[in-house]
């Protein structure tokens, strides 16, 4: 195995002037401000404004004003009025009003919410009984047809269908037997995760879960169906893309580098750089896979001196989608930090295996400043005109509170509740680690769009650094 390196801190020059001269089109204020008539027309640019103003107040220790409480409740009122209005109704907000109001709509989405869990454990239990290889070993040809029964409705999803085979197996003792095969069928008909995908699959009738699932449907297709999955891999087309672009910026820079610091240092360029479960920390929720790395190996008499970091690229489709992906780089970041100093260890990358020193791991910080120096988000979308500055998970955090939900429940009942009965969101706002994240949304999104370039922007500043050198 290579042994760590002494290493020599690179020179500055051209890397960092890659990232100073690099355009940054995805750059939103370093403040939100707004004119009083963008304010008045947009519920979401005002809460946005009023949500900042607290956080800024908090931030210095102050409570924050009540003018500031009262704009945030007032914004938040019109934008519930907005989500209900007719020709601009919220389809997902107002699924999430009607499973709030409806007992057995509630009971259909606490039972969905579990469905997969429960198909994989009866898909198994069922397997078990009567897997094919099973079947061929059956006492008889009843108990194989019995057995192929059971098999066929669970690899339909027939649930009703596949209890009352099971029952009918039972009632029938002559094919019932061996005994384990009478125990397996008397567990399966007494598994509450069958149960549960019966009762599913009885309330996917009813007329309201329709009318809840349609408006659900309205948002995009469901998770697992065709239509997603064919997004989902159009997105991953896209992603890679971009990496691609990223990379070939990346290996114009390592030239660079490698010409203008031959003496000193080698730079090249890896992708899909694995974290190795080898660093002790937890990995959960973390960024455990990086697309494109600009390492850096010292010149030294060991021809097997490991690798440091210089710069991590994370490829895009949309500054959104980077946005919702910061908080698993941060926790990526703080994984890496936590490397032995004098550790070295080994990452795949789609190049093959590359050592990295563990004194280069454990000086990433997610300070702006270090940040700044060391990521970017690369994408190839194109830059909004009006970035939406209240992100689409802050936006449900807030239509979906309690009392946000009791609002427009009284709205749509006729009566006209007051602004003030929303004062809970606020609190909540303040005091809730769990609101925390919109609490600091919009300074997450002027952090995230500072990361953030695009990949011909990229490889012109490599150009122009080089050409300035």
């Amino acid at each position: 195995m290579p042994t760590p390196a002494l290493s020599v801190p690179p020179s500055p020059s051209l890397l960092d002037e890659t990232l100073r001269v690099v355009a940054r089109r995805y750059r939103v204020p370093a403040h939100v401000s707004a004119s009083a008539a963008t304010l008045q027309a947009s519920p979401a640019t005002a809460l946005v404004l009023a949500i900042e103003q607290a956080r800024a107040a908090v931030a210095r220790g102050d409570a924050p004003a009540p003018a500031i409480r009262d704009a945030f409740i007032d914004a938040l009122a019109r934008m519930i009025r907005e989500a209900l209005r007719d020709e601009s109704a919220d389809p997902v907000f107002q699924a999430m009003l009607l499973r709030h109001r409806t007992a057995v709509i509630r009971e259909y989405a606490s039972l969905a919410a579990h469905a997969e869990r429960d198909r994989r454990l009866i898909h198994a239990t069922v397997n078990a009984i009567a897997h094919p290889a099973k079947q061929q070993r059956a006492r008889s040809e009843p108990q194989r047809d019995a057995l192929a029964r059971l098999h066929a409705c669970a690899s339909s999803e027939a649930w009703s269908a596949l209890d009352d085979a099971v029952r009918q197996f039972i009632d029938t003792p002559e094919i019932a037997d061996p005994l384990p095969l009478q125990r397996g069928l008397a567990q399966l008909l007494e598994n509450p995760a069958l149960q549960r995908l019966r009762r599913l699959d009885a309330l996917a009738c009813d007329e309201r879960v329709r009318h809840y699932q349609s408006l659900w449907d309205r948002q995009g297709p469901r998770p697992g169906s065709s239509l997603a999955l064919a997004r989902g891999l159009s997105a991953k087309q896209r992603g890679a893309a971009v990496e691609a672009l990223a990379s070939r910026a990346l290996d114009t820079l390592a030239r660079h580098l490698n010409d203008a610091e031959r003496a000193f240092a080698s730079y090249r360029v890896v992708n899909s750089m694995r974290v190795p479960a080898s660093i002790p920390a937890s990995h959960e929720r973390a960024k455990t896979e990086w697309d494109v790395v600009l390492l850096r190996q010292a010149k030294t008499p060991d021809q097997s001196a490991a690798w440091d970091v210089c710069l991590l690229v994370e490829a895009k489709a949309s500054a959104d989608s980077a946005t919702t992906d910061f908080p698993r780089l941060l926790r990526g970041l703080e994984l890496l930090a936590h490397a032995g100093h004098d550790t070295v260890y080994p990452f795949r990358t789609q190049q093959g295996t590359v050592y990295l020193n563990g004194a280069s791991l454990r000086a990433l910080r997610t300070d702006d400043a270090s940040l700044a120096r060391t990521v970017l988000y690369c994408s190839d979308a194109g830059a909004e005109a009006a970035p939406r500055v209240l992100s689409a998970a802050s936006r449900m955090q807030l239509l979906s509170a309690l009392a946000s939900l009791q609002f427009a429940g009284a709205l749509v009942d006729g009566r006209e509740p007051a602004a003030i009965d929303l004062e809970p969101v606020w609190h909540q706002l303040l005091a809730s680690p769990r609101w925390r994240p919109v609490l600091n949304q919009y300074a997450t999104l002027r952090q995230v769009r500072e990361l953030m370039v695009h990949a011909q922007d990229l490889q012109a500043a490599v150009a122009i650094a080089a050409g300035n050198g």
